[in-house]
């Protein structure tokens, strides 16, 4: 009997190990897009919260996550470099976020756009990407499944 109760014992553990494998391999990653259009501190400082909430509730279950923070028309205020009021608490996320965790996308349609309507040449924060338009940054992310908050 001990043979028999051994065998079982092993299938079972060899079991649990393959559902609990499979369970890994099937398990979406924690991906957050969150859109930023207006120029407005409460909200920049909301997504900045939203972002940072997110990070630590999966930091804290020892889970992965990635999130990008898209910024277009007068949201891209929020990563320019003459005009966020935000460039501090950017900072800090980035440091906080593990390497290449998180992401600050500024529309380079919107860019382009304001320094035509300004005369001069704008500068984005050194913590963010320009991408060439937020609107089809957001529809990709989304597109490849990632899940959208606007704040």
């Amino acid at each position: 009997m001990g043979g028999l109760f051994r065998y079982l014992l092993a299938a079972s553990l060899v079991s649990m190990s393959l559902m609990s494998a499979g369970l890994t391999a099937d398990s979406k990653p924690h991906r957050l897009a969150i859109q930023v259009d207006q120029n407005d501190p409460q909200v920049m400082n909301l997504a900045l919260n939203n972002a940072a909430n997110v990070i630590e509730y999966y930091r804290a279950k020892n889970e992965d996550v990635e999130v990008d923070i898209i910024t277009y028309g007068p949201g891209l205020h929020m990563l320019r470099a003459d005009t966020s009021p935000v460039q501090d608490r950017i900072k800090r996320l980035k440091e906080l976020a593990f390497p290449g965790k998180v992401q600050f996308s500024a529309c380079n349609n919107t860019k382009q756009g304001m320094e035509k309507a300004e005369g001069h040449a704008i500068s984005v924060l050194s913590d963010a990407t320009l991408v060439p338009s937020g609107v089809v940054r957001l529809m990709e992310l989304q597109e490849r499944g990632w899940s959208y908050v606007r704040p």
